[in-house]
């Protein structure tokens, strides 16, 4: 089994600065995608930023030039650097995992989430 711990969450003012981190732990081979998704409230969950393990990137369109996603392989965590904060960004965060190792396969991991409030 695989754990997902998220930090990070927290209150700030628009126009502020919040990092999410997000650590796996458990039996693990290794880590192919990793992403952050966001939910607000009423509205579907949302994929904000993803990273492959050679550190490719992608991101939803309105958080380009804003966020950063990141990972440290060797410490198997996923970070979201989350800068020029807006009330829309205003959500859940949950991270996300694509997990292999040889007893199952890949698998799919997702953390409890982390809240991110951002006030006007």
């Amino acid at each position: 089994q695989v754990q997902l711990v998220e930090s990070g969450g927290g209150l700030v003012q628009a126009g502020g600065s919040l990092r999410l981190s997000c650590a796996a732990s458990g039996r693990i081979f290794v880590i192919n995608n990793m992403a952050w998704y966001r939910q607000a409230p009423g509205k579907q969950r949302e994929l904000v930023a993803s990273i492959t393990q050679r550190g490719v990137t992608n991101y939803v369109d309105s958080v380009k030039g804003r966020f950063t996603i990141s990972r440290d392989n060797a410490k198997n965590t996923v970070y979201l650097q989350m800068e020029g904060l807006k009330p829309e960004d205003t959500a859940v965060y949950v991270c996300h995992a694509n997990v292999y190792n040889l007893a199952t396969g890949s698998v799919d991991y997702l953390g409890q989430g982390t809240q991110v409030t951002v006030s006007s």
